[in-house]
């Protein structure tokens, strides 16, 4: 910032944000429509192919949302409110937990017992070998849920007991007016494409230390079109407060900075190495002592 305090100006909401996720949501919606009287194999073939991209989509549309993108800082409910509106096509609550474990994310990365994004000691031991890791792949979703829980445990918030009365509440109302069809459609679409799909390649590239020192690092390819730039996610770091579609900007500025450091190319050859190089596992993380902020 010193050097480049044009950056600065990047920062603040994404006035387009709220309208292309409200879309996404408004054509699940649709697609639930449609998908009502399919046969059951295609109910699973279009959830993998279209609805789980989507829903996919919209997790990382409210991983921005989480930092106040979408209406600013100074609009902090109207961020949290909205997310609750991002996450109905996902099916299951998820986007008031997200929020509270995610800023433990970024002020302790890395932090044992802090950072639940880190896999616990029994993922690193036992998902070893190719096959273990390609079921670990497939059971991301369970870890990514479940492993909070576990490693660190914190109360019940309003927000999330709201988002599960609106989530639930939605998902019943699709129920009475379409079946079970549609529900299955989102719920699956949201657990297959967090497992072994393309777009999933993301959760192993931002922090798996394929280069020995290097614990962070940035993907650069057509993905992010889908996703909102989470690939730019060495600049997202280093600018939270700066929303996705702004982030190739920081990368242009401040070129010096990102040009030189390792980045990945495709998300699919990062599946493809994490599942059958020997020398990549859950374990490939880095992990640090971190001492406890106080909360202001």
């Amino acid at each position: 910032l010193a050097k480049y305090p044009e950056i600065k100006a990047l920062m603040g909401p994404d006035p387009h944000l709220k309208w292309v996720v409200s879309g996404m949501v408004f054509m699940q919606f649709l697609a639930c429509y449609l998908v009502k009287d399919l046969s059951w194999k295609w109910i699973f073939f279009w959830a993998y192919a279209f609805g789980g991209c989507i829903n996919h989509s919209l997790t990382l549309a409210i991983h921005d949302i989480s930092h106040n993108v979408a209406f600013g800082n100074k609009q902090v409910k109207w961020n949290r409110w909205f997310a609750v509106f991002a996450n109905l096509p996902i099916g299951i609550p998820y986007s008031a937990s997200f929020k509270k474990y995610h800023i433990d994310h970024h002020r302790y990365l890395g932090g044992d017992n802090l950072d639940v994004d880190i896999p616990t000691d029994f993922e690193g031991w036992f998902f070893c070998t190719p096959l273990r890791k390609l079921l670990w792949l497939f059971l991301q979703p369970l870890f990514y849920s479940l492993r909070p829980l576990y490693v660190n445990p914190k109360a019940i918030t309003r927000m999330e007991i709201f988002n599960a009365l609106v989530q639930f509440s939605i998902d019943l109302i699709i129920y009475y007016l379409w079946g079970l069809k549609p529900i299955v459609y989102l719920i699956a679409g949201t657990i297959l494409c967090m497992g072994v799909h393309p777009i999933s390649g993301h959760f192993i590239a931002e922090h798996y230390m394929f280069l020995k020192g290097y614990e962070t690092y940035s993907y650069y390819g057509p993905l992010n079109c889908l996703t909102f730039n989470v690939g730019y996610h060495m600049e997202h770091h280093d600018f939270p407060s700066i929303p996705g579609c702004r982030l190739p900007m920081v990368k242009k500025i401040a070129a010096e900075y990102y040009d030189n450091l390792p980045h990945h190319q495709s998300w699919i050859r990062v599946l493809w190495d994490f599942v059958f190089d020997d020398t990549i596992g859950p374990y490939s993380r880095v992990k640090r002592l971190c001492k406890l902020a106080k909360e202001s």
